[in-house]
């Protein structure tokens, strides 16, 4: 039986904590940010995490 590959664009996106939940980037922040307010892109610079029905997918993605 081969071994499972994992998802290589998965492993490279999104992180699993320690308490289980998965950390992701934020979009829209690599170029043009000055139409965006000061608002927004302090709000990019903040944690994101994965909803919770999609943990389940990501990790089957990451763990092969």
């Amino acid at each position: 039986m081969p071994k499972m590959k994992s998802v290589k664009g998965a492993v490279k996106r999104f992180n699993v904590k320690k308490n289980g939940t998965v950390k992701r980037g934020s979009a829209f922040r690599s170029h043009i940010l000055t139409k965006q307010d000061a608002g927004t892109r302090r709000g990019q610079n903040a944690p994101k995490v994965v909803a919770a029905v999609d943990v389940k997918n990501i990790k089957k993605m990451i763990v092969g």
